[in-house]
């Protein structure tokens, strides 16, 4: 039997293809559960070490503008295509500590989470994590297309900044974003650029298929077109496509333009200037762009590609602007912070908040040493484990995937053990947060701290279980557990007699009752 495949769409140019709208789609289509159902990976991404590493690099640059003259008025942070929202509050609550941390007064500052899904805007606006930063004004949320708006409303506060309203430099944060907005893609050989072009064809019906259907199941054709007209208005442009005919030979090469006109965008918010803080697979050196194949498009419910971090650094230092990027070489992502600032070689509190969080250890590294971990969590101690989620800034994340190993470590425990993961259990708890993934992060620590004898403190952790999760019989089970071990004897029986209500079929409620009391 042989298969037919659809035409889905004729030869267009790579950055107009069908598959960019295709990727907006299938954001649209499931919105936040595009994460919590483990569709799009985000834990490389958006773990509460990459936060902490935004957070110092932010931190560096507020510092570095309290020490210059004349400047006033809030600095906004924000972050493009927020997605889940769990990145910002990361940043949000490492940044905070930061500053509470110093007597010096630092400008004030507000994080505004933008995407072009509205239904991840409403879940930020409703979220009860994010409800303190909204009320205390160091958070809003916008709609903010990186290619097409102009303005930036902020729905909480409800003020618009138009262009060039602001006074302090406009600082974005593009982690994993420019990876998905439309890039050109050109051929380079014997000195000679052509444009790609592709068609695509699908296993699948196109008129019935969903977003994420068509994408994983699309087979592309590419074409090359010499051309010798300029392919850009802005020459900056042109000048920098051009000078990859002598840089590269026999290569495909991704050219930004759009990410560029995002830049542009950023820019014109501000009459003081933009600084990019960037995370993405990709490379800023040209070595890494030379004899590079036809482009995989990598799926994962949506696609993303890599990035010519190389284009971004040089029309930045064209522009006369200041980049850093890694001096060693990166396993897994790049991170990078381009100021388009006069004088930025002046901002010695980013540059060295640059060179400890990134270039000395960041989270390239991190990821590395996670990978060992997780292979070796069989033999891991109960100190190596605490040392490890300290490591990672207490993310959620390595503490599920440690719960196991954790489960059986802590049966046999010392008392300074106990007093210190008591104190890791806190904080991992204080950096979650909740996108409506199937864990119960919650009832599992304080399944813990009862374990340990932290009976008040459990009964803390699943009353937040039942803000996210609702009341489930084990809940019921567990609160009335914790009462009958502090003694409280009209909680315990109340609470056995409101799970029994709940849960009428739930046995183990009823047995309690025949636990001795007094």
């Amino acid at each position: 039997m042989t298969s037919h495949n659809y035409k889905v769409e004729s030869r267009k140019p790579f950055a107009e293809s069908l598959i960019w709208q295709l990727n907006r789609d299938f954001y649209q289509e499931l919105g936040i559960k595009a994460w919590s159902e483990g569709i799009v990976p985000h834990q490389l991404t958006s773990n509460s070490k990459v936060g902490k590493t935004y957070a110092e690099l932010i931190f560096g640059f507020l510092k570095d503008l309290a020490l210059k003259e004349g400047n006033s008025g809030t600095v906004y942070i924000l972050e493009l295509g927020a997605g889940h929202g769990r990145l910002a509050f990361h940043i949000i609550k490492h940044l905070e500590k930061l500053v509470d941390s110093i007597n010096t007064d630092v400008p004030d500052y507000c994080f505004v989470l933008s995407d072009i899904v509205e239904d991840n805007l409403s879940f930020f606006q409703h979220h009860p994590q994010l409800q303190k930063y909204l009320q205390n004004g160091t958070l809003d949320v916008a709609y903010f297309d990186g290619v097409e708006s102009e303005e930036l409303h902020l729905r909480h506060a409800q003020i618009t900044i138009q262009r060039k309203e602001l006074q302090q430099p406009i600082i974005a944060i593009a982690n994993y974003f420019f990876d998905s907005l439309p890039n050109d893609l050109y051929f380079i050989k014997d000195k000679e650029i052509s444009s790609c072009a592709v068609s695509i064809e699908s296993i699948i019906d196109p008129e019935s298929a969903s977003a994420t259907d068509l994408l994983t199941n699309m087979e592309m054709t590419y074409y090359n077109e010499p051309f010798s007209e300029p392919q850009y208005k802005e020459p900056i442009l042109n000048e920098i496509l051009n000078n990859y005919r002598d840089l590269l030979s026999d290569s495909y090469l991704f050219f930004p333009e759009k990410s560029i006109q995002c830049l542009l965008n950023l820019k014109e918010l501000s009459n003081a200037g933009l600084v990019l803080l960037t995370m993405d697979k990709g490379y800023h050196e040209l070595k890494n762009l030379s004899n590079r194949k036809k482009p995989d498009i990598i799926t994962h419910g949506s696609f993303s590609l890599w990035v010519n971090f190389h284009a971004l650094d040089t029309y930045c230092k064209k522009q006369g602007g200041t980049t850093f990027f890694p001096s060693f070489s990166n396993f897994h992502l790049e991170i990078g912070c381009l100021m388009f600032l006069p004088e930025g070689e002046t901002y010695l509190n980013t540059h060295a908040a640059y060179q400890e969080f990134v270039n000395n250890f960041g989270p390239d590294d991190f990821n590395s040493i996670k990978q060992l971990a997780y292979f070796n969590v069989s033999r891991i101690t109960l100190q190596e484990l605490i040392a490890f989620l300290r490591l990672s800034s207490y993310d959620s994340t390595i503490f599920i995937n440690f719960l196991p190993r954790l489960k059986q470590l802590y049966q046999s425990i010392t008392h300074s053990e106990h007093e210190r993961l008591v104190q890791t259990l806190h904080q991992v708890w204080d950096i979650y947060f909740h996108i409506n993934e199937p864990i119960d992060i919650a009832y599992e620590i304080g399944g813990i701290l009862y374990d340990l004898g932290h009976y008040t403190e459990a009964l803390d952790f699943f009353q937040y279980s039942v803000q996210f999760f609702d009341y489930k019989a084990d809940i019921y089970y567990n609160q009335a557990l914790c009462y009958y071990q502090l003694r409280q004897d009209k909680l315990f029986l109340q609470t056995i007699n409101e799970g029994q209500k709940s849960f009428p079929d739930y046995e183990p409620l009823g047995k309690l009752k025949d636990l001795e009391m007094g």
